[in-house]
């Protein structure tokens, strides 16, 4: 064999290679259980978010209830939802840029985390009734001390949660 032709198997076998990369990156469907989720919870997501790529999923119990929580793509855009088990959607949460974000809800970061960068900000919004109201945003930050921190602002600014002080 001479060394051209051992030099283009070579190549075929790097492409082959990186083809295949892609492919193994890409998340298994089949592998999230979609399959586990309750008829109801998925008629409800599908219901409200008619093309819904589900990521990742779990479910909790909640005052003897469950609740699943569901992160999902919608028209490339990353959400969320809590749906109860008999399909009641609890509230939902929309990425939204960090530009968007209200003054009062900025002040608040600013003023709590001075140094911190925000690295993504999700609207909240709570179902009650069937109706839905925005209830606040989660802002997740990196501090000057490079922690990671979640907080969760009231439109009007006022705190609503900070991780750093659950116990």
């Amino acid at each position: 064999m001479n060394l051209y032709m051992i030099r283009g198997r070579l190549t075929a076998v790097l492409i082959a290679c990186l083809l295949a990369i892609p492919a193994a990156a890409a998340p298994q469907k089949s592998k999230l259980g979609l399959d586990k989720i309750p008829g109801k919870v998925m008629d409800a997501l599908k219901a409200r978010f008619p093309r819904p790529d589900i990521r990742k999923w779990t479910a909790e119990k909640e005052g003897g209830i469950v609740l699943y929580d569901i992160e999902f793509l919608q028209d490339g855009r990353k959400f969320e939802a809590d749906i109860w088990e008999d399909g009641t959607i609890h509230n939902w949460e929309r990425e939204i840029a960090i530009k968007d974000l209200p003054a009062a809800a900025r002040k608040a970061v600013d003023t709590r985390y001075p140094a911190a960068a925000i690295k993504e900000v999700m609207a909240v919004t709570a179902v009650k009734d069937g109706r839905d109201a925005l209830e606040g945003y989660e802002i997740s930050l990196e501090t000057a001390g490079r922690k990671a921190v979640e907080i969760t602002v009231a439109p009007n600014g006022r705190l609503l949660e900070d991780s750093r002080e659950k116990k």
